[in-house]
């Protein structure tokens, strides 16, 4: 790309954005920006003349903005002088003790969540982990300056941002990282006061084990968190889901149909309840996607590949998020090739390459692994060959 060209772009990418920076300090809205770009740290290093290093450093929080870095990142994003005026009211900031207002310090912190998880299910893990360290690093220093309750509230985001980077963390093919920062998220709830997070990070654990092929433990995880005294129904369902899909992977049909039965019974009581949930929300679970799941697990492929088809063709914009369509796209793909249907496999697969690519999930990954397991049962094409060998690599990273 000539130099000329490369700078308008810049320049005109960054006057779409320069209306609003997102909220956060200068580290989070500089990996913010950076993730709405789709850069890469390297990326972004060429374009502001900056190490990689010092990127890094400043977006974990390591290290605050000189002025000409400032700068030099304003002038990446064509942010038009805010990222100067940020760094600026950081530094000013940095110099103050005053008690912290918990008010604004959750309100803004909210939002961040928000749009780094919009981020995260978009792209996975690799633009949004260093901005969430960051915000969790932010908000557990504010802790010591606020007073009385508004601590607490402090610790209860804290607590939400650590869960979601444990989750990222998992989705990153990171297992011991995911559970540090998922008992972090306990600790922090705890001091905030709320023991669900405790009864959730059993589900998350229950996930864990079943991605290192543990279903038993998986299956003892998903029961003692359906039994925590604080679970409420929406972790009974998350709950309930993990159960099922334990069961179906040790060949168990009924245990499997039981807890499918609990986990529509749960889901049907949390429907219209606005109140902030770990996880992800129910309403986004398909059942019958989830029941397909579960049936290809138990390797009933033909029933399973019904399921699939009829509720994609149904409603194909459901699930919303880009690593449920992939995770279940490729799921529809390995029924199909267990019926023998391997060509309709493959289509499957081939159009849904560039969204695992983009999305890089460790969960997804495992789940192209096991399409590929089972395409190299029949007998295929050289083309269908080629995509399968394709696939292959893309599942082992």
């Amino acid at each position: 790309m000539d130099p000329a060209d490369s700078a308008a772009e810049t320049v005109s990418a960054g006057r779409s954005a320069s209306t609003r920076l997102p909220p956060g300090d200068f580290g989070v809205v500089l990996a913010a920006l950076r993730a709405r770009r789709g850069w890469s740290v390297r990326e972004f290093a060429r374009r502001a003349n900056v190490s990689e290093g010092q990127i890094c450093n400043l977006e974990s929080g390591v290290r605050n903005p000189t002025p000409a870095v400032a700068a030099a990142c304003d002038a990446a994003f064509g942010t038009g002088g805010k990222l100067v005026e940020l760094a600026e009211a950081g530094r000013r900031g940095a110099r103050t003790e005053s008690i912290v207002e918990a008010g604004p310090v959750v309100a803004g912190y909210e939002r961040v969540l928000g749009e780094l998880k919009d981020i995260g299910r978009s792209t996975g893990p690799r633009f949004v982990t260093a901005s969430m360290k960051s915000a969790t690093r932010i908000l557990t220093d504010a802790v010591p300056h606020a007073v009385g309750e508004q601590r607490a509230e402090i610790w209860l985001l804290a607590s939400r941002f650590a869960e979601y980077t444990g989750w990222m963390a998992q989705e990153a093919g990171n297992p011991a990282e995911a559970l540090r920062w998922t008992n972090l998220a306990v600790r922090w709830g705890a001091h905030g006061g709320d023991e669900t997070v405790a009864a959730y990070a059993l589900v998350r654990k229950a996930f864990i084990a079943q991605h290192r092929g543990d279903t038993s433990a998986a299956i003892g995880f998903a029961d003692q968190a359906a039994r925590h005294p604080a679970a409420n129904p929406v972790i009974r369902a998350h709950a309930a889901r993990r159960a099922a899909q334990g069961h179906a992977l040790r060949g168990d049909a009924g245990a499997c149909r039981e807890a499918l039965e609990r986990f529509r019974s749960h889901a049907a009581a949390v429907i219209g309840d606005q109140t902030p949930h770990w996880g992800p929300r129910i309403e986004n679970g398909n059942p019958r996607l989830i029941e397909a799941s579960c049936m290809l697990s138990l390797r009933r492929f033909e029933p399973a590949a019904d399921l699939f088809a009829a509720e994609r063709r149904r409603r194909p914009s459901v699930p919303a998020d880009s690593n449920s369509q992939a995770r279940f796209a490729v799921r529809q793909a390995t029924a199909l090739a267990g019926t023998g249907r391997l060509d309709d496999a493959c289509q499957v697969v081939e159009a849904t390459l560039p969204l695992i690519q983009r999305i890089d999930s460790a969960t997804v990954r495992a789940e192209l692994g096991r399409f590929v397991e089972q395409a190299r049962t029949r007998r295929a094409s050289p083309g269908q060959l080629a995509l399968i060998d394709a696939s292959a690599a893309l599942a082992t990273g």
